[in-house]
């Protein structure tokens, strides 16, 4: 069990996104458990029987290296190692693509304009050395994969016209697409070198909007699906299972991702949980929060709400709850335990 009051102190701006993946993980509760949150979740990603319902970001540990540089360094106002520049806003504690910056000018200019990053002399040893340093062996590791094929054209020139490029120039749209694919798996080789052991990613690539898929089906299976096909299996081929994080309502796009051999998707929850557990959920793990905890004003109101969560949920399929927070410490505490007791005896009728 590794020493948390010893783990190297995150490096990143108090309060950011890597700040906050870089702290010791979550104590489980209730403790002794039968196996690892890590084999737990495996067993889910897998199709195999699980012993409890893990929770999102709690059973599992990033990996985040302070030298990924696919927005401006420690989250700050500044250049990618793509020449895109970001604006750091407070409000949120994270960045954007700075308003008026632009990479690409012209869709048919995209390989003059553009600098894959040389990962030559960058000091990967020294930063997994850190990173790796931190792991909890009993928790999962995850590389979360940011800035998808699409969301960086779509950072390094307008979005409108990276989508009136797809119509009118798409063999250009295709090749900016097939560059991006080879540099993920270049990416993710060295990270899967370096950081070992990676248990699974997180894919990012937001493919929606509030009402919406940005692309039709068609253009989806045109665009999206050629590239990013390969990298999934080049994960599965590594022995990693792969999670989609896809902002948006992307459920249109649920049989191409079973199609594609998604192991486990965390929707918005815009998405329709019902409808994706019933059908999908013998095919792909999928995060459902849990209802009803955060506003639970008692204990006993949190554990009907836990009950409820897995009678309706778990006979589904492969399912992973959403991580949930009460302010009072008591009835989050009588939560977390109910979801674990609850669950394990669901499981173990099985």
């Amino acid at each position: 069990m590794v020493d948390f009051d010893k783990m190297p102190p995150s490096r990143q701006p108090p309060g950011t996104f890597p700040f906050m993946l870089q702290q010791p993980p979550r104590p489980i509760f209730p403790g002794n458990r039968p196996i690892t949150p890590r084999e737990n979740l495996m067993r889910v990603y897998s199709g195999q029987k699980p012993s409890w319902i893990p929770i999102w970001l709690v059973d599992n540990q990033y990996a985040w290296p302070d030298i990924y540089s696919e927005h401006a360094p420690f989250e700050g106002t500044g250049f990618d190692w793509w020449g895109q520049h970001w604006t750091y806003e407070p409000n949120v504690a994270g960045q954007m693509p700075t308003p008026g910056w632009r990479v690409i000018t012209d869709i048919l200019k995209w390989r003059e304009q553009v600098r894959r990053p040389n990962f030559a002399g960058m000091p990967w040893d020294e930063d997994a050395k850190i990173q790796t340093s931190r792991y909890d062996p009993d928790r999962a590791h995850v590389f979360h994969c940011v800035e998808g094929i699409f969301e960086r054209l779509h950072e390094m020139m307008p979005m409108d016209e990276t989508m009136v490029a797809m119509y009118e120039e798409p063999e250009e749209v295709h090749a900016f697409f097939e560059m991006m694919r080879d540099y993920k798996l270049d990416l993710l080789k060295l990270v899967f070198e370096k950081y070992a052991p990676i248990d699974y990613i997180i894919y990012g690539d937001d493919w929606g909007h509030q009402r919406s898929g940005f692309f039709s089906n068609d253009m989806f299976r045109e665009f999206i699906m050629p590239v990013t096909q390969p990298i999934w299996d080049f994960c599965h081929e590594q022995g990693k299972y792969v999670e989609l994080h896809s902002c948006g309502l992307t459920q249109q796009y649920i049989k191409e991702f079973v199609e594609m051999g998604l192991d486990a998707w965390t929707p918005q929850d815009i998405n329709d949980y019902d409808m994706l557990t019933r059908d999908y959920g013998e095919k792909i793990a999928i995060t459902v929060p849990v209802a009803g905890v955060g506003e639970a004003k008692s204990e006993k109101e949190a554990r009907e709400a836990v009950r409820k969560y897995v009678d309706t949920f778990a006979p589904r399929g492969k399912l992973v709850a959403g991580a949930f927070m009460n302010p009072d410490a008591a009835i989050h505490a009588a939560a977390l335990e109910e979801l674990y007791n609850y669950s394990s005896e669901f499981y173990a009728k099985r």
